[in-house]
């Protein structure tokens, strides 16, 4: 077991560990620590704890310091700084003539570096831009390519539920999402509907797939016949997966009516459930393509 603290540079940014050392960190915290990019301002997400070893990538660089006051203040001033090196790039780029949308601008903690995020339909030669740029604040530059999730995570937004984006609130990595979570969680297949603020499907299908899979083994499919607890035969109209009801048109002398039950008043053989959905031909175009963009992101992401 080790000795590690969890830091966050960016809000629902990924955690990296460091090792406290002797420092009384808590959570909360701010702290000074080297990485890949040089020195950098963080914050604590925890307080310090024990993992297994094969958890930690090795080396296990340490915390420097907690933040003083000064630290404080040169954070504050980068995200100025940050502002008016957005706005520089932005009239470089619009110079150069070159298709690309800037996202943001960051400068590492000691300002020995400053990158700028942008997306782009293709690869792009900016070589001449990071001259320019590099002529300007005179330190070193980098230009980074993100993808569609990585810009609405940067960006943030309201979702349509209502709420802050996932993505910017919490979600430190993006999770796997798939068509079959819509489906098992009975919504509309509609591309407009379950996709979210980036054009991708919604991270939050996943959030609710596990005890979607859990409730949907228990009920029939719809078309299945059922026998009710009191003999009667029909045939499932419709399920209702939270509470766990089910509708059966069921035989009764000549009609035919519609009655709801619990899943436990029901006998049926079980089966795997049946995926197939019904879909307008210009559903299917778009569910498709949203599908081949979906597939394309996990690429760009990895």
């Amino acid at each position: 077991m080790i000795k590690v603290v969890g830091v966050r540079f960016r809000t629902a940014g990924k955690i990296y560990f460091f090792d406290p050392g002797k420092l009384n960190i808590k959570r909360g915290n701010h702290v000074i620590v080297e990485t890949a990019r040089g020195i950098e301002y963080g914050t604590v997400v925890g307080d310090a704890r024990e993992v297994e070893d094969d958890k930690v990538i090795q080396p296990l660089k340490p915390v420097l310091r907690i933040a003083t006051e000064r630290d404080d203040e040169q954070e504050a001033a980068n995200k100025i700084k940050e502002k008016d090196a957005f706005k520089i790039c932005l009239e470089k780029i619009q110079k150069h003539g070159l298709e690309m949308k800037l996202i943001d601008a960051e400068y590492t903690f000691d300002n020995n570096k400053v990158l700028f995020y942008f997306t782009a339909d293709g690869r792009i030669d900016f070589r001449e831009l990071v001259k320019d740029l590099a002529a300007v604040f005179k330190t070193r530059i980098e230009l980074r390519q993100i993808g569609v999730r990585d810009e609405t995570k940067i960006l943030g937004g309201i979702g349509i539920c209502g709420r802050e984006l996932c993505c910017h609130s919490h979600l430190s990595e993006f999770v796997p999402v798939s068509i079959k979570m819509a489906k098992e969680q009975n919504l509309s297949l509609n591309p407009t509907k379950i996709s979210g603020v980036c054009g991708r499907l919604m991270c939050c299908l996943k959030h609710e797939e596990e005890t979607y899979e859990e409730l949907n083994r228990r009920l029939p499919n719809v078309g299945d016949h059922v026998t009710t607890e009191d003999g009667l035969k029909g045939e499932v109209s419709s399920v209702n997966v939270l509470r766990q009801l089910v509708k059966v048109i069921v035989d009764v002398g000549d009609e035919k009516e519609i009655q709801e039950y619990k899943v436990e008043q029901l006998r049926f053989r079980r089966k795997h459930r049946n995926n197939k959905v019904e879909l307008q031909d210009e559903e299917l175009k778009e569910l498709e393509k949203l599908e081949k963009e979906e597939g394309k992101s996990k690429l760009d992401d990895n």
